[in-house]
């Protein structure tokens, strides 16, 4: 039986992971895509607002490669991944490419000495991101990022600040959500909602992830166990005849055709208990399946001193809680922001940025490590062990919805 390997999973057959230890600084790199469906496409739109050249993208196909290439107008629709590797003007790679590609697409960049820029999650399990943290620690003049973007809208980065300075005081509690609904229907079918695809969980994966890493990421706090109650909707999507729908792209039942009904394992909505190291609480509830939420996180964190809290559609403002004084909305403006972190507000206050403006200043803390050829010491972007840490938080929350108790973690 033959078994014909799409574009973007083919690569070169030997993996050396040796490398040297620095690599020379690269004034102007060149980038290229994994991915051309929803979340690629963003990526190319960033790099070029940062003035990154953008040579090609490699799709599915080589037909989809070309096709994306045109509308995007890059010059190269790569044929496969092999052929992305070899070219040598490419110095970074970008992988919007299905989850269950990432480790091996990670290794093959690093062992034809690129840069790289995986979308989460960096692994489908964690012993695939342990590996790939081994990895990055033999390749320590790459870059090794992972694409958890929301950590960059200023006021995200301003409230960091605002914990590392104490002005919140002890973290009492927090909680929050993100939620969707591009996938209330049955009929929404796209290749995530199949755990051989995208992982055991889904909603947890796809989006809770990114709120575990945002809090994570602001606090400094460490989780200690979990206790997670999450429901499967539709035990049954249709799948139409073309296959997996574009992420997010507007549906119409009646135009898809004829529907093959598919068993669906991976959860729609659920909720996590949290427990940190040092005492705090936290609560996170994801859902893919609330009408009209089309693409919103929320936080509340409560300390000692003040509470602060955050939504993404309304990411223009932080509400500042005070118990002995008239609670504040502040306004992002890159005057009042923490001047640690002024420089990701890139206009004036008043003049809204949102979630590509994120890409954008992700990137710019990227690429100045991958100009400099050497990794900041404590970066603000994600690292590897940062994407290690999703994936053991989120087998830790699997094995709690198996159990129907708390998890340690690790345990």
């Amino acid at each position: 039986m033959h078994v014909r390997l799409k574009a973007w999973q083919t690569c070169r057959p030997s993996v050396n992971l040796v490398f040297p230890y620095l690599l020379p600084v690269i004034p102007s790199p060149v980038a290229a895509v994994v991915g051309v469906g929803f979340i690629g496409p963003v990526h190319v739109e960033a790099l070029r607002r940062l003035g990154i050249r953008v040579k090609g993208v490699l799709g599915s196909s080589e037909e989809k490669s070309r096709t994306a290439a045109a509308a995007l107008g890059l010059e190269r629709g790569y044929a496969d991944y092999a052929e992305l590797l070899a070219d040598k003007e490419v110095s970074v790679v970008h992988l919007a490419s299905p989850n269950r590609l990432h480790h091996s697409q990670v290794l093959a960049a690093l062992s034809a000495g690129m840069h790289v820029v995986c979308e989460k999650p960096l692994g489908m399990t964690s012993r695939e991101t342990s590996e790939l943290v081994a990895a990055a620690a033999r390749h320590l003049g790459q870059v090794c990022a992972v694409n958890y973007n929301v950590r960059f809208y200023p006021l995200a980065l301003h409230t960091r600040a605002m914990v590392r300075r104490g002005e919140l005081g002890d973290i009492f509690h927090l909680h929050g959500s993100y939620v969707q609904d591009w996938l209330l229907y049955p009929t929404d079918f796209n290749w995530r909602v199949l755990d051989e695809e995208g992982g055991k969980l889904r909603a947890i994966g796809d989006i809770g992830t990114h709120w575990l890493d945002l809090m994570l990421f602001i606090t400094g706090l460490e989780v200690e166990s979990v206790v997670a109650d999450l429901r499967t909707v539709h035990p049954d999507r249709h799948r139409p005849a073309t296959g997996s729908i574009e992420t997010f792209k507007g549906k119409n039942a009646a135009l898809l055709g004829d529907l093959e009904a598919v068993p669906i394992k991976t959860e729609d909505c659920g909720s996590v208990l949290l427990r940190f190291k040092g005492g705090a609480r936290g609560a996170m509830t994801v859902s893919q399946v609330t009408a009209g939420r089309k693409n919103c996180i929320r936080f509340e964190i409560a300390g000692s001193r003040r509470a602060v809290a955050w939504d993404s559609e309304l990411a223009q403002q932080l509400w500042i809680g005070e118990r002995g004084e008239p609670s504040r909305l502040m306004l992002s403006d890159p005057s009042l922001i923490d001047p640690s972190v002024a420089r990701f507000a890139s206009y004036p206050g008043g003049h809204n940025e949102g979630f590509p403006d994120t890409f954008k200043q992700l990137y710019r803390e990227i690429y100045e490590d991958v100009r400099a050829g050497r990794r900041s010491q404590e970066p603000l972007y994600a690292t590897f062990a940062d994407g290690h840490r999703e994936a053991l938080l989120c087998e830790a929350i699997a094995e709690s919805q198996r159990r129907g108790g708390w998890v340690s973690l690790g345990s």
